[in-house]
């Protein structure tokens, strides 16, 4: 799928983004696509042998209360974006996950709690995809910091080579939704992350071509991850799909 939009930077700043509300629609529409193959349904989801449901455009992670993991539980933080920007948030969306386990939660599908939430996020494709853009604006300070002081540079020149072009920066905005930032030590396996820090440390070229550059680099890294996953994870049934998402990035 071909972005048919153009993304636009202010100067004064490393990526201040502007986009129009067509623009993040475009985005949202084909994040929607990469996470739940654009389904209504797929909004509302649990993966099996995950602890946690995952929700929205861009699969935005909500733990069971009382239940932590590696990864970044996102999803309040998006229920406070719909909220400050006047979309209609149930009062309970706002209070602890209501789903205990994977089981509860399919057994809930089709309640009237899980059909008022898919309303909402189908009707909110723009504002999340705002959310996703502004959490990419954020990373880069992040991924500064974290990177070795060597790397730093580079970092910043290739997320701005990529920031230079629309289907640049939807690589960017969809890969931080995907795999996250890559600064959180606590999202590694064998001390390697597979964030977008890593994406970009591994990228070396200039000038055009850098979508295709950053799919290559990705699709090392996410390889990279598979191989040090513990085996009872068994990432390699998602290889493939991880693979061919981020293959799209230069298409």
């Amino acid at each position: 799928m071909k972005i048919l939009c153009m993304f636009f930077f202010v100067v004064t700043s490393v990526s201040g983004l502007a986009l129009s509300d067509r623009e993040l629609d475009s985005i949202g529409r084909r994040v929607w696509q990469n996470e739940c193959a654009g389904t209504r349904d797929g909004l509302t989801s649990w993966n099996a042998g995950e602890n946690f449901a995952s929700l929205g455009i861009g699969h935005f992670i909500w733990y069971p209360q009382g239940v932590h993991g590696p990864f970044e539980e996102s999803f309040p933080k998006l229920v406070r974006f719909l909220a400050a920007r006047g979309a209609p948030v149930p009062a309970w969306l706002e209070g602890a996950c209501p789903w205990t386990s994977r089981a509860e939660f399919q057994a809930a599908f089709q309640g009237e709690k899980m059909r008022a939430l898919r309303a909402l996020l189908a009707g909110s494709v723009a504002v999340q995809a705002q959310f996703l853009a502004q959490r990419m604006e954020a990373a880069l300070p992040k991924m500064r910091a974290a990177a070795p002081v060597a790397d730093r540079a580079n970092v910043q020149a290739q997320f701005q080579r990529l920031a230079a072009s629309g289907e640049g920066t939807f690589a960017l905005v969809d890969y931080v939704n995907f795999k996250g930032e890559g600064t959180k030590a606590s999202e590694r396996y064998r001390g390697e992350g597979w964030g977008l820090l890593q994406v970009l440390a591994g990228m070396r070229g200039s000038g055009a071509g850098a979508a295709r550059e950053f799919g290559e680099s990705a699709a090392a890294v996410l390889t990279r991850r598979v191989r040090n996953a513990p085996p009872e994870r068994n990432e390699e049934r998602w290889l493939a799909g991880w693979k061919s998402r981020v293959g799209a990035y230069g298409e």
